[in-house]
Order: structure tokens, then C-alpha cells, then sequence
């Protein structure tokens, strides 16, 4: 063969690949032909593993302005005018490598997503996924990255104000980092990223280009950890204050009228933002990599080519409109080049200066192969399937001690010392800051105020693939509707290991079917997202974990919900339940489970068509003024939304409903489609009519008051053990301790 295997290895192609390639161009390629392939045909940019069934997922919406996957991120109507630009994406492979830089420039990078649509960037979120924290390295990780998110979303000046944390041991070594950006942009003004126009000009502007980040889409995010190499030079190093600069004079540029198209430089860099540009618009480019400004000597044309520096865009601008916006550029000291032109006969050819480097059709640049999976069920399920739950006891020391316990857990523990690093209220939209169900924000000039959380649940994937890609989509959903946020729209990022593994391939579209089937019942989109496989170490593949960022509407800002009691003497309701009954089943997969047992087991289960119910009446009574609080049921079942609650609001319970069956199951197991409330006695008799009216179940648990959660005959716990133990057995489990966190300046 003539390209070696390691050659083949390092750009993530097979030999398989090579040859489709050579049959389809009639000839072999040159080195910077294979590694622009290498690049575009990777899992990264292609999605080989995963189109297929990423075509499944529902994708129509009458508020959807931007067909998914035509752009960089998907659009959705708000009225009054307005168009929200949102997508998550990955970067776990560079952070995983390293930590700082890799989390930092993955904000960086979704950041300028969204930049790329025309819309001012105005909300930042993340999902992340560690190894426990007893473990060295593990925290180095878990720290780098928090240090990385809140170094450069602070300096860029886009409020980070939502996210979710959780540890697993199949994290360790392969962190998950996933970061959402939300925009916003005038109907009418929403900017593509097809370039096309014979003559037009590619306009390349921001930092200098440097070796940084090559082979990071086809090497780094498209193959496994599985041998001891150096992979720093593929991990992009960012500039924030030169991305802040960017967003302000991409945004004034565009005013001017004279922009035809825009794309940031991410993945692949010139490569994939010129070839995919020239391929939506039809057309055809030539580059000329002398004109690209360098910060190092020397470099080769295929080093410029697939670089993947941070803070670049492109801008294609028509000849007579060069002046105008080169001198935009100039007004923020900002180096802009031109450095090709559109063409219309679908070939990128690339020079430099007048020496030929590369000429190949877009169309075969853009069409990688495309593989249907096929799966099997994982070996491990016959044992998780086969653990009877009913068996496992309860503990001996009671429910007070296992509600302390898990309190302090880390994945559900508060997680102040993480957003506290994040400035959340800059720009002066945050209605709702972290540590809630859901992030609000208001939507200046009118009166409506936008929802979001993020969500993802590895347990559950992992148990049973299909429940746990409904799960996913069903908590997200019922985060927005706690505060009151009609659901609009998904983004998702699909996280797995190797997709060539029949287990993996089982998880995945299990997943995926999951997710349809929710999406389906709520009646949402998903507009954009990510696909992120590979993600193993020596063999070992993280859960399977979907991560969803969804976003929901509210029509009144001033009718919207928290989590905290806020006044003694209210009712307190759950939601989807006639009582208080517990079964073994409800704690498959359970945070419970995990803590107390040392084992994930057992079959997850929702019933969707109670799910939509439930959270249709809770949105109901959040617009009708009815209720004080609103908290869903997740992670450590009803004990532990009945604590978070009383925490929050720094006021007790007192129950009154019987606890009937297992206690561990009724108080810790994670049924779905519960929501715990608190509202005035004089509206029980108008909430009940609107439940009658949702075919809702509900019970009264008791009353809010008193300094601690108190259920006669079971436990009565103080409030203030509760909140030392939720508050800090992040930091504990890390064997850091309260005043040592915040001696320095986080993530410096």
C-alpha cells in the first residue's frame, strides 16, 4: 500500500477509506490532499458512526427557522422579533489531555458557533462527567477544567449560568466536557455560512495562525486513548480577550451590510471552514496559504491548512466591500487577510503563493462513507438485568443517616464551589442564577424571559439504553417546567465509546431511539449538536451518555418558579403520585443504588404519557400564580428534592403522608415523572380542579417549617446538618476543605 498504516492511524483513516478515496479522485493523494481528507472525513466533521441515525431524531418545529445541520447551530423563533441561536458541543479528548486549555478553548469554540450565526452570544452552560475525586489525577482534571470554563467565559464577558456535574470510575482517564451557547439575534438577521458568488473574497480575520490543534478533529476526537503518545500539540491554546474582541467587531461588521457569509475556524480549521462553506453555497475555493499571518516560521502549507488556532473567522465579502469592512477590523486592531476567493468550478485548490499544494472536488471532500451499526446487547446487562433489588435490605442506621449520606454525594451535592467561579450575572439578563432546576433568563425589551438546563444520565444509558434516552430528554423537560418554561427546542451531544463495538453500537442507537420517542411525546425539535465517540481509554468506554441542553419559553417573566420553600405554613404536593409508596423497582440505576450498595442494576422505567401530563400541569400552575415552589424528583428521588428544597429556602418539612412499602424505595428511589411543590392552602382547592383537568395524581406530603425535614416514624433530620452536608461534600470528597478553596482567585 502506499501510505503506511501509522500515516493512515494518525489522521484516523482506514485502509479501506483510502482506497474509496483513491478510486474517487482516479489518482493518489499528496500529503496535504490525505490529511484535508483525514480531517473532513473524519468521525468528527463526517459523523460516519452516526448520521445514519442521527436522521431519526425529530427535527421539524413551525418556531424553527434553520433546518438542523444546514448551519452551525440551529435558530428558533421567540416572537417579538427574536431568534434564539443554540447548540452544545464536546471537546472531552482535548480536555482530557489538557484540561486547562481544553475545556477553555471549547468554550471558545462554541462561543464562536454561535457568533458565526450573527447572533450577540449571551448565555454559556456545561455538562461535565469525572472520575471520582479521591483519585489524583482525577481532580487535577475535575479543577483544570472548571479553571478553564470560568477563565475564558469570564474574560469573553457571556454569563455562565446553568450546568450539571456527575463522577463515575468510567470517567476516570476520559473526562466529558460539553458546553452550551445560547444567542440572540433579530429574525431577519441571521447570517449563513454559504459561500458562494464567483469572485468573492475569503477574508480571514482575528489570531494568528500556529501549530497548534493539528490533527485534533481526525486524531485527537476520532480514536481512542489507547497507547501512552503526546497529544499536547493537538490541543488548541486560546486567547479570550482576543475572542471578546472578535465577537464586538464580528457583530459590528455585520452591520454594515456587507457580509455574505461567515464561519468561525474550528475543527480542521481553513480546511473545514473553507470546504464546507463553498459546499453549502455550490461553489468552489482557492486559498492561497502565503497570506495567512503566521506565529511561527517555517510553517508547512499543511500545517496551516489544519491548524485548528483558536479566535479565526472567515468572512466572505464581495471585492467592491473589501475597504469597508477590512477598515471594521482595523477599527479593533484585529489583522484580517485576504486569502482566497470563490470559484464556481467545485474544486478547493490550494497554493502557495504560485506553487500548487492540493486541488480536489468538494463534492468528494464532503461525502465521507457512511456506516450502518450494527449492535449487540452488552454482555454485562445479563447480571444488571438479573440482580433482584428487593433482596438488598435496607440499611441498618435508617433513612435520616442515608439522606445525609447522600446529600454529600458528589453528583448530587451542591456545587457551589464550581459556579461560583462563573461570573453568571454579566450582561444583566439572569433572572434564575445556577443551582436550580433551570437557568432564566429575561429577554430585554419585551416580557418574556427564556429557560435552559442541561441534562444527561450515564447510570440509566448504561442499565437500559432506550428508557435512559427518554430520561434524558423527559429531565430536561421537566427542569423547564418547574420554573414555568414552556419547552422549545433541544441541542444535544451524544457521548460513547467506539462505535465498532457492537456494545457501543447498541448503546448508541438505543440511545437515539430513546430520545425519538420522548422528543416525539413532547412535541420538540432538536436542532443542533454533537457527536462525540471514541471516548475509551485502554479499552474501557465511558457510560453511554447523552447530554441535552434544552430550551423553554416564558410568556410572563414575573410568573416563574424556584426550588426553595420560601414560606412556613405552605403545602407541600408531590406531583405524579397518589402516595407514598415504595417499590425495589424504583431504585434501579438510582443514586441510592450506587452509594449504599456499590452497585449499578436493575431496569429504569418512564411512562411518557404521565411525563408530558405532569408537566403540563406544573406549567399550568406556575402561569396561574399558584405555586411558591417547584422541584422535580431526580437524583436521590423525593428525600432528596424534599431536602434541596428546605436548603434553598433554609426552611423545614414536616410530613403528614404515610410511607408505605420500602421506605428506601419510597423516599430514595428515582420514579420519573414526579414534581414536589409548595403552595398556599387557599389555591389546594384551584390546583386540584387544574390535576383533575391533566389527569394528574397527587398527595399532600405536609407542610413547609420547622429547622428540619421531619417524616414521623422515619426520620428528622436538623436542617442545618442537611445543609452542611449538601453544601460542602463536594470539597470533602475531594479532600479539600472550606476555607482552603477560596484562598486563591479559582482557576488561576
Amino acid at each position: 500500500m502506499p501510505v503506511s498504516k501509522e500515516i493512515l492511524d494518525e489522521i484516523a483513516l482506514s485502509e479501506a477509506e483510502y482506497a474509496a478515496i483513491v478510486e474517487r479522485l482516479g489518482r493518489e493523494p499528496n500529503p496535504l490532499e490525505l490529511g484535508m481528507f483525514g480531517a473532513l472525513w473524519s468521525e468528527h466533521c463526517g459523523y460516519k458512526h452516526s448520521k445514519l441515525l442521527l436522521r431519526r431524531l425529530p427535527s421539524h418545529s413551525p418556531r424553527l427557522l434553520v433546518a438542523p445541520g444546514a448551519e452551525n447551530a440551529g435558530v428558533v423563533d421567540i416572537g417579538d422579533g427574536l431568534a434564539v441561536v443554540m447548540k452544545v458541543e464536546s471537546h472531552n479528548h482535548p480536555s482530557a489531555v489538557e484540561p486547562y486549555q481544553g475545556a477553555a478553548t471549547g468554550v471558545g469554540g462554541i462561543v464562536r458557533d454561535i457568533l458565526a450565526m450573527g447572533a450577540r452570544p449571551i448565555a454559556l452552560l456545561n455538562s461535565l462527567r469525572f472520575g471520582p475525586l479521591d483519585s489524583a489525577r482525577n481532580r487535577e482534571l475535575f479543577s483544570g477544567v472548571i479553571g478553564g470554563i470560568s477563565w475564558y467565559g469570564n474574560c469573553i464577558g457571556v454569563p455562565d449560568v446553568g450546568g450539571e456535574v456527575a463522577f463515575s470510575e468510567s470517567y476516570s482517564g476520559n473526562p466529558l466536557v460539553n458546553a452550551l451557547c445560547l444567542g440572540l439575534v433579530e429574525k431577519g438577521r441571521v447570517v449563513r455560512a454559504r459561500a458562494s458568488g464567483e469572485g468573492n473574497l475569503l477574508v480571514l480575520v482575528g489570531a494568528d495562525t500556529g501549530v497548534d490543534g493539528i490533527h485534533g478533529a481526525s486524531g485527537l476526537a476520532s480514536r481512542t486513548f489507547e497507547e501512552e503518545r503526546e497529544m499536547r500539540p493537538t490541543v488548541q491554546v486560546g486567547n479570550p480577550f482576543l475572542e471578546k474582541v472578535l465577537i464586538e467587531a464580528c457583530l459590528e461588521v455585520l452591520e454594515t451590510g456587507h457580509v455574505l457569509a461567515m464561519q468561525d475556524l474550528g475543527a480542521a480549521g481553513l480546511t473545514s471552514t473553507v470546504v464546507e462553506s463553498v459546499a453549502r453555497g455550490g461553489a468552489g475555493a482557492v486559498v492561497d496559504v502565503s497570506k495567512v499571518p503566521r506565529r511561527e516560521h517555517g510553517m508547512t502549507p499543511y500545517e496551516v491548512m489544519l491548524s485548528e488556532s483558536q479566535e479565526r473567522m472567515l468572512v466572505v465579502v464581495a471585492p467592491e466591500h473589501e475597504d469597508a469592512v477590512r477598515s471594521v477590523f482595523d477599527k479593533w486592531d484585529l489583522e484580517s487577510s485576504v486569502i482566497g476567493r470563490v470559484t464556481a468550478d467545485g474544486l478547493v485548490c490550494v497554493y502557495d503563493g504560485s506553487s500548487e499544494e492540493a486541488r480536489l472536488p468538494v463534492d468528494v471532500l464532503t461525502d465521507p462513507p457512511l456506516y450502518t451499526l450494527q449492535g449487540a446487547t452488552p454482555a454485562y446487562m445479563e447480571q444488571t438485568r438479573s440482580i433482584d433489588l428487593g433482596a438488598l435490605p435496607p440499611p441498618d442506621d435508617g433513612a435520616g443517616s442515608v439522606l445525609i449520606r447522600l446529600l454529600a454525594y458528589p453528583d448530587i451535592a451542591g456545587k457551589e464551589w464550581i459556579y461560583r467561579q462563573y461570573d453568571h450575572q454579566v450582561q444583566t439578563n439572569t433572572l434564575q442564577p445556577p443551582g436550580g432546576d433551570a437557568a432564566v433568563l429575561r429577554i430585554k425589551g419585551t416580557s418574556t424571559a427564556i429557560a435552559l438546563t442541561t441534562d444527561g444520565n450515564g447510570r440509566y444509558c448504561y442499565l437500559d439504553p432506550v428508557a435512559g434516552g427518554a430520561i434524558v430528554v423527559a429531565e430536561a423537560c421537566r427542569n423547564l417546567a418547574c420554573v414555568g418554561a414552556e419547552p422549545l427546542a433541544l441541542t444535544d451531544c451524544l457521548n460513547f465509546g467506539n462505535p465498532e463495538r457492537e456494545d457501543v453500537s447498541y448503546q448508541l442507537e438505543g440511545c437515539i431511539d430513546g430520545m425519538v420517542q420522548a422528543c416525539e411525546a413532547f412535541g420538540i425539535p432538536v436542532i443542533s449538536g454533537n457527536v462525540s465517540l471514541y471516548n475509551e481509554t485502554r479499552g474501557v468506554a465511558v457510560w453511554p451518555t447523552p447530554v441535552v441542553g434544552a430550551l423553554g419559553l416564558i410568556e410572563n417573566a414575573e410568573r416563574r418558579c424556584g426550588t426553595a420553600f420560601t414560606i412556613a405554613g405552605s403545602d407541600v404536593i408531590l406531583l405524579g403520585a397518589a402516595e407514598v409508596s415504595g417499590d425495589s423497582s424504583a431504585l434501579a440505576g438510582s443514586s441510592y443504588m450506587e452509594l449504599m450498595h456499590g452497585m449499578v442494576a436493575g431496569v429504569p422505567s418512564i411512562d411518557l404519557d404521565l411525563e408530558v401530563r405532569v408537566q403540563r400541569l406544573c406549567r399550568r400552575a406556575v402561569r396561574e400564580g399558584l405555586l411558591e415552589s417547584a422541584h422535580d424528583c431526580a437524583d436521590g428521588g423525593l428525600a432528596v428534592a424534599l431536602a434541596e428544597s428546605c436548603i434553598a429556602g433554609g426552611i423545614g418539612f414536616l410530613g403528614t403522608a404515610e410511607v408505605t412499602g420500602r421506605w428506601d424505595a419510597a423516599l430514595f428511589g428515582e420514579t420519573q415523572s414526579r414534581i414536589v411543590v409548595s403552595l398556599a392552602a387557599s389555591t389546594l382547592p384551584a390546583f386540584g380542579r387544574l390535576a383533575a383537568e391533566e389527569g394528574v395524581p397527587w398527595v399532600r406530603l405536609g407542610t413547609t417549617g420547622g429547622n428540619s425535614l421531619a417524616i414521623p416514624g422515619v426520620m428528622d433530620v436538623p436542617l442545618a446538618a442537611m445543609d452542611d452536608a449538601w453544601r460542602h461534600g463536594l470539597e470533602r470528597a475531594a479532600g479539600w476543605t472550606a476555607p482552603e478553596l477560596f484562598e486563591e482567585e479559582p482557576g488561576i
